[in-house]
């Protein structure tokens, strides 16, 4: 009997061992994997992310003979091989009285815009930078075929005109009489922009982005309120800053650039 009830002893024991055993098992499992699985995630996580593809861009300089002769800077897009792409659009940009086309390089603008696709023409205008000045600008007509004969010149077809500032003398007479050259218009607070009345604004059918500061009480307030008698307008307007609003506010005049550009078709 003794021996009998000694093996039932041992055989309960076995049983409830195994039973434990069973219990424990998946806690165990779990338990050694945690350490591995915990190696793959710090291993994840030391892993950079792979590269974002990049666009070189190069900026080349040339000058257009004539009278006067004008000095350019050209931004071309090509991809991660040096090969040029084929521009979405072509972006001429002239610049304020106190500005010159190199001004467009150091804010990046140029290079944001060929990053994005497009091609950047930015001029030095006579008598700023290195064009040189010239009598022969004296009219609106002088300075619409001075621009006219610059974008000719370098295969611009349709392009979007940009325009600070004292510019305006040149790019408003433009819009007036050759709107059907261009796709697009950036007026940033240009002069001229009261020597035209309301039904010649109306007759312009271009997309317009009106870009102003908001401290810019004078000229940019004014050129507002006329530019939007244009039909086809919108409104940048950038909070806190002054007259040469692109350099106070370069990441949201950037954005706002972008932003106008992928909408034209």
């Amino acid at each position: 009997m003794n021996f009998l009830r000694n093996r039932l002893v041992v055989l309960g024991l076995v049983l409830l061992a195994t039973i434990l055993l069973y219990l424990l098992l998946p806690s165990i499992r779990q338990g050694s994997m945690e350490p591995s699985l915990e190696a793959q995630r710090v291993g994840l996580m030391a892993t950079p992310p792979p590269p974002l593809p990049t666009i070189n861009v190069s900026i080349r300089t040339g000058q257009l003979p004539g009278d006067p002769p004008l000095f350019f800077r050209e931004a071309l897009p090509v991809d991660g091989a040096g090969r040029q792409i084929l521009p979405r659009l072509q972006v001429v940009l002239l610049h304020g009285q106190a500005f010159t086309s190199k001004t467009w390089v150091e804010l990046g603008t140029m290079a944001l815009l060929a990053t994005n696709g497009y091609q950047a023409l930015a001029m030095d205008l006579p008598g700023y930078g290195k064009s040189p000045d010239s009598e022969a600008l004296k009219t609106d007509q002088n300075r619409v075929d001075l621009l006219s004969r610059f974008m000719e010149s370098l295969g611009v077809r349709a392009a979007v005109l940009l325009s600070p500032s004292m510019s305006g003398h040149y790019s408003v007479p433009f819009l007036m009489k050759n709107s059907a050259q261009l796709r697009g218009f950036i007026p940033i607070a240009p002069v001229g922009t009261r020597s035209y009345t309301p039904q010649q604004y109306q007759n312009i059918q271009i997309p317009t982005l009106i870009v102003f500061g908001a401290l810019d009480t004078n000229l940019g307030a004014q050129s507002h309120k006329n530019l939007i008698q244009l039909p086809h307008h919108s409104v940048l307007k950038l909070e806190g800053a002054r007259h040469a609003c692109y350099m106070d506010k370069p990441r949201e005049f950037h954005q706002g650039l972008i932003d106008f550009l992928s909408k034209l078709k």
